[in-house]
């Protein structure tokens, strides 16, 4: 009988194991991919007006962020891509935060609230509102935060050149020994396609309205 529920109990934590993999595939496998152009989005800023990628006429990529105000590893990461904004903007690669969090799950991540906060923590980069979900959707962006490095080709081409997290550290700054966004971003300001161009990003999943 013992026997048994061992086995029993084995198979269990195959299935389970097979599922979480299956699960993290299809995850990886939705939306954008390396090398894909990206569509262009007019979504509603915390000033009152909307933004889009092709306001930016003169940028030469972009830093888009999938973040909220309420995911703790979003709060921790919050004055990193403040700094990727100030370091970046001026060369050419300015952020472009995105909140996509239903906020029927999360009120606290309302346009209201964005507001409050983009406004609090003085950020030097839009802070857009996608209550339909569809950016965050077309992306493939799954937590918060998500980055995705966009590298523009002509006047309205974005191809994607980098997606996941911003380092390898989500908690101490002093523990971070590898800079993805900003090692990316680096390569493509010298001509050059990034050496990592996937990395997991890691943070809170985004609160999907129910179908």
């Amino acid at each position: 009988m013992k026997k048994n529920i061992i086995i029993i109990t084995g198979l269990l934590v195959t299935v389970a194991v097979l599922f979480v993999h299956a699960t993290e595939t299809l995850e990886e496998q939705t939306g954008y991919a390396i090398g894909d152009m990206a569509a262009d989005f007019s979504l509603p800023n915390v000033d009152g007006n909307k933004v889009s990628l092709a306001d930016y006429g003169t940028a030469k990529g972009f830093i888009v962020v999938f973040t909220c105000n309420t995911c703790p590893y979003a709060k921790l990461y919050e004055s990193r891509i403040m700094d990727l904004d100030k370091k970046y903007a001026s060369q050419g690669f300015p952020v472009i935060a995105i909140n996509p969090n239903d906020i029927s799950q999360k009120p606290e991540d309302s346009m209201e609230e964005m507001v409050k906060r983009s406004k609090d923590k003085g950020y030097t980069f839009p802070y857009l509102r996608d209550d339909s979900q569809k950016t965050a959707m077309a992306y493939g962006a799954t937590k918060t935060p998500h980055v995705y490095v966009l590298n523009k080709e002509g006047k309205s081409d974005y191809r994607v050149a980098y997606i996941g997290a911003i380092d390898d550290s989500p908690r101490e700054i002093a523990d971070v020994r590898e800079k993805y966004v900003e090692d990316a971003i680096e390569a493509l300001l010298s001509g050059n396609s990034p050496s990592v161009t996937e990395k997991r990003a890691i943070g809170c999943t985004i609160k999907w309205k129910e179908s």
